[in-house]
């Protein structure tokens, strides 16, 4: 189907005759800004200032996405080869051929023109040609704003181009006369351009008007002469005296030139002022990116200026790479290597003006000052003029903004740009953006070593952690080192030391003429007031990330002003982005941050104060609320007990999105907690404990639990807060059971019980007879636990639960399970899955889906229980804890070895081993120990499996798990039998089964001795 996307005249899209309807001026200019793009990434940021300016709306990104959404329907009408967009984290992405795009193609076409003008004159008409067919009036028609302003100038010159390489071919090929009107209402619409006059006159003489040629250049040379105040003219002159001596029209051109030896003078006088190159080390990506985009064509002009807009954080060493890149392409560029700084980020002075940048760039290429004009436009236009046939490297250092460059950018050239800056330059047409990170640590420590140089006392060691302690930042390694060699007394040992007193290494980052301190204050100080209040208020952020609204509590902001500004710090490369909304700040930039709170020049300690103290209420707050979506099935204190500063927790639609929450903000609440174990009142920390109880135990952070619920039982106890401590119990009995300490968490659990039943609390009594049953079973007490189960589902016939009762339910079917009741263990798990379906508790569904495969398993029916193992792995993805996923997937495991999958099982045994050891879980690794010896001695591997079985043993006694313990004994014998060691395997069976009978498990007890009867029978039998 013949598509296409218009943005010369009104922005369209056309397929099969067809016309889109887009809508808002903003969708078009949407996809305009997409489409310029076409095939390669667009930054949000470039998006958005394309969009909307420096006004963008107050949710930016949603607002784009609506716009991106709109075009997608619209592109639909191309059919199968509509193009894709493609959104990536902080970027869009157009997947169309330039070819499809009005505009790209017409530039394509006039390089291609261009390029082939000398080698094949009639080829590149015919490109010209194509390109003028695709001209459909002033690009983007009817839409304002600065973008699509530069993008019409840009597209101007490409045009301005184009004319002139047409009207050379045809003067060039005797075609005097066609010359004329492609270049006469140009003239007009530029008059004191003197490379158009000296074309269009010499094309009038070719057609034998020679008077006209001649006033035009004499006019030309007054009008300069008057407007810019230039003696212009020796092009000018140089063909006029062509004409006078009546030399052929096609030779004139190239007399106006100068031919090859004023190009060759041209060379020999080429300016350079770049500061010197230093030795190199790293970077090879960015310049191989750098050095290839470059280089592009074969040295002959170009259409459209190429800009490499390089942009970092201080001293992330864009200026260093910028100048070592153009020293090593000093050949490619024959014209001249320029190099001007911008001022872009002097506090106390403003960034330079266009106009003296550019008498400074025209100063460069040779010409007084005394000569030059006033205005900017009229410099613009001689720099342009002047770039127009030179092939230099321009850099434009430390740039402030992009309405700063766009002035300099030399137009159609084979000039090519690097622009350094502190801050993103969206908006510039043509520019491609290199974002400057910090050095890979390999890097950053060949960095030290390099300044450094051979030294005595130099420690690997010292040296690493020196360039960690300077967070990999190019400029604190080079200071690091500097400082080392101002004291040829000191080791590498020595530095270290000095960086890490007093956590101050940032103040120690300096080396007589250089400090960090400094280069970050130039940041700092180009902030507005608000933009200062953000960065130096994340500098009271405990954690490494946050998010909008932490920032929002620790400023007083709305959460959606704190995103904006975030993202304004972020353009500044103050911080960054790793995820979408989760931000990060730099290590030495934090602490700077930190030391202009601890100054008290813009804060007071009791504004710091109050804002840590509701960054801290904003966290427990939210994961307050998490925590009841999440967990409903724990017992909790009322939310009302966490304070009145607490801020508006974040939106959390349900169970899902709150446990995503407390996963991705978890660090930061373990650094809460922390705060407050440390610094905190034991009360506000007791709270806070049992909030995160259920985040604590889901997530496997059982060491950090354990002492902080001991020290909150201790408090509830030492206040007399009965109710507290019940619950104190039952999440500190949750966090040892779960880490395989059942003896303590049946203790726990206990107590709790009788002090809840005291209280006459029945919910509460629910709730310690439900936790007491699971480490009772997990230690193989099934008819206790059972038993306990029956009189939690009495007593929840009178509190009316269904959450709760389904819940026993299930607890109560696993002990049917385990004491070989099959029919009683189904109806209880189909009964709880109905039970769960009806109260969408998502956790519950998968927990019973995995118990009915277990049942099934037992029941051998093993392709029954792989169906519901996978389903309930499916219905827990993307939610349930780390450890309730391995949980199912090892027991996924278990069912896939008895079908004959043992590849499959043993692959998954290895992914979740090492999760279970993480998380705590003891009693799961050895569950996973074990049936990965059950696959390895199906897979022929007895050895190995004997090995497997081995240490599953010894973890299951170390937790004194006795069903798990009598599970292994009997695989242990079955391995030692297939290997002929009867006497052992004898011994082992002879262990399951004793241990079987104590604790009350039929169904192993009677397959223990069923083997134990074959195992004899066949020793006896020889």
């Amino acid at each position: 189907m013949e598509f296409e996307i218009r943005l010369s005249g009104s922005v369209e899209v056309r397929a099969a005759g067809r016309r889109s309807d887009l809508g808002s001026t903003k969708t078009r200019l949407t996809l305009a800004a997409l489409a310029w793009d076409a095939d390669r990434s667009v930054s949000m940021d470039a998006l958005i200032h394309r969009v909307w300016d420096d006004h963008p709306p107050a949710k930016a990104r949603e607002a784009l996405h609506t716009h991106v959404s709109r075009i997608r329907r619209v592109l639909r009408i191309a059919g199968d080869d509509a193009p894709v967009i493609v959104s990536r984290s902080n970027s869009y992405l157009m997947r169309v051929h330039p070819d499809r795009v009005d505009l790209r193609c017409y530039t394509d076409s006039v390089r291609q023109g261009r390029a082939l003008r000398e080698s094949d004159a009639g080829a590149a008409l015919r490109l010209l040609d194509r390109a003028d067919r695709l001209w459909h009036g002033e690009p983007l028609a009817g839409i304002a704003g600065s973008w699509p302003e530069h993008l019409r100038a840009a597209v101007g010159e490409t045009a301005l181009a184009a004319a002139m390489t047409r009207a050379d071919i045809l003067i060039d090929t005797g075609r005097c006369a066609d010359a004329v009107p492609v270049l006469l209402p140009l003239v007009e619409e530029h008059p004191v351009d003197e490379a158009l006059a000296e074309r269009l006159a010499v094309a009038l003489y070719g057609s034998s008007r020679t008077a006209e040629a001649t006033k035009l250049l004499q006019r030309t040379r007054q009008r300069v002469v008057r407007d810019i105040g230039l003696d212009a003219g020796r092009r000018l002159q140089r063909v006029h005296q062509g004409i006078l001596s009546g030399a052929p029209a096609r030779n004139l051109l190239r007399y106006a030139a100068g031919g090859q030896e004023e190009s060759a003078r041209r060379a020999n006088r080429a300016p350079d002022n770049l500061p010197r190159d230093v030795p190199w080390v790293g970077r090879t990506d960015e310049l191989h990116r750098l050095g290839t985009v470059l280089s592009e064509g074969d040295g002959g002009a170009a259409v459209v200026v190429t800009v490499e807009a390089i942009h970092g954080m201080g001293g992330v060493g864009k200026t260093s790479l910028s100048v070592h890149v153009a020293h090593q392409l000093r050949e490619r560029f024959p014209d001249g290597r320029l190099f001007v700084h911008l001022g872009g980020r002097a506090p106390d002075r403003p960034a330079r003006s266009a106009g003296q940048v550019l008498t400074e760039l025209l100063r460069l290429l040779g010409m007084e000052v005394k000569d030059l004009p006033r205005s900017t436009e009229e410099l613009v236009a001689l720099w342009r003029s002047s770039a127009r046939d030179r092939r230099m490297l321009v850099i434009l250092d430390d740039a402030a903004d992009s309405e700063q460059v766009r002035p300099l950018l030399p137009g159609a050239s084979p000039t090519a740009v690097i622009v350094t800056s502190r801050r993103r330059l969206p908006g510039l047409p043509g520019v491609r953006a290199l974002s400057l990170d910090v050095l890979p640590p390999q890097d950053a420590v060949a960095l030290f070593v390099q300044r450094l140089g051979t030294r005595a006392g130099t420690s690997e060691t010292d040296v690493a952690e020196i360039v960690r302690i300077c967070d990999h930042l190019p400029l604190a390694v080079e200071i690091a080192a500097s400082r080392l060699l101002a004291h040829p007394s000191w080791t590498t040992s020595d530095l270290v030391r000095q960086l890490g007193r007093d956590g101050g290494h940032l103040a120690e980052l300096r080396d007589g003429e250089r400090t960090m301190t400094r280069v970050f204050e130039l940041s700092y100080q180009a902030l507005d007031s608000r933009q200062q209040l953000v960065f130096r208020r994340i500098g009271l952020h405990r954690g490494v990330e946050f998010g909008p609204f932490a920032v929002a509590a620790l400023t007083g902001l709305s959460p959606d002003t704190a995103e904006r500004v975030l993202e304004e710090l972020m353009a500044h490369h103050l911080v960054s982005e790793p995820s979408p909304h989760r931000f990060t700040m730099h290590d030495l930039l934090r602490g700077y941050a930190r030391s202009l709170t601890d100054s008290g020049d813009a804060d007071s300690a009791e504004d710091v104060r109050q804002a840590a103290v509701i960054l801290m209420d904003h966290y427990l707050g939210a994961a307050d609320r998490a925590d009841r979506l999440a967990y409903p099935f724990r017992s909790r204190a009322s939310s009302g007990s966490l304070g009145p500063t607490t801020p508006q927790p974040p939106e959390m639609a349900d169970a899902h999105a709150a446990e995503q929450w407390l996963i991705t903000e978890g660090a930061n609440l373990l650094d809460v907690l922390n705060g407050l174990a440390d610094h905190g009142p034991e009360r506000q920390l007791a709270r806070a404990v049992h909030v995160l109880a259920g985040f604590l135990d889901m997530e496997g952070h059982l060491a950090t639990a354990e002492p902080l619920l001991r020290r909150a039982v201790a408090y509830w106890r030492s206040v007399g807060d009965s109710t507290a401590r019940v619950r104190a119990l039952l999440d500190l009995s949750a966090v040892h059971t779960h880490g395989s300490r059942y003896e303590d968490g049946i203790a726990e659990a206990r107590e709790a019980l009788e002090a809840a039943r005291a209280l006459g609390n029945l919910e509460l009594e629910v709730h310690c007879v439900h936790q007491l049953s699971i480490p009772l079973w997990q230690k193989g007490q099934y008819a206790l636990a059972q038993s306990l189960q029956k009189r939690s589902l009495d007593l929840l016939t009178r509190s009316g639960s269904a959450l709760h009762a389904a819940r026993s339910r299930n607890m109560l079917g696993i002990t049917h399970l385990h004491l070989a009741e099959n029919r009683e263990a189904l109806a209880c798990f189909m009964t709880a899955l109905r039970e769960f379906s009806g109260i969408g508790d998502s956790r519950g569904r998968y927990s019973t889906l995995n118990n009915l495969a277990q049942l099934h398993q037992r029941m051998g029916n093993p392709e029954a229980a792989e169906r519901a193992y996978r389903e309930a792995i499916d219905v827990a993805k993307g939610m349930g804890s780390r450890r309730d996923q391995a949980t199912m997937h090892m027991n996924l495991a278990s069912v896939l070895d008895i079908l004959g999958k043992t590849d499959e099982a043993l692959s998954l045994y290895g992914v979740v081993l090492p999760v279970l050891r993480e998380v705590g879980d003891r009693r799961g690794e050895a569950i996973a120990l074990n049936g990965a010896g059950r696959a390895h001695r199906a897979a022929g591997r007895g050895e190995e499996a004997l090995d497997w079985h081995t240490a599953a043993l010894v973890v299951a006694r170390r937790i004194r798990a006795a069903g798990e313990e009598a599970e292994v004994l009997y695989d242990l014998a079955r391995a030692e039998q297939a290997l002929g060691r009867t006497e052992s395997a004898v011994a082992h069976l002879e262990e399951s089964l004793t241990i079987s009978r104590r604790i009350g498990a039929p169904a192993e007890e009677a397959r223990a001795a069923r083997a134990l009867t074959e195992l004899r029978g066949t020793r006896e039998n020889r």
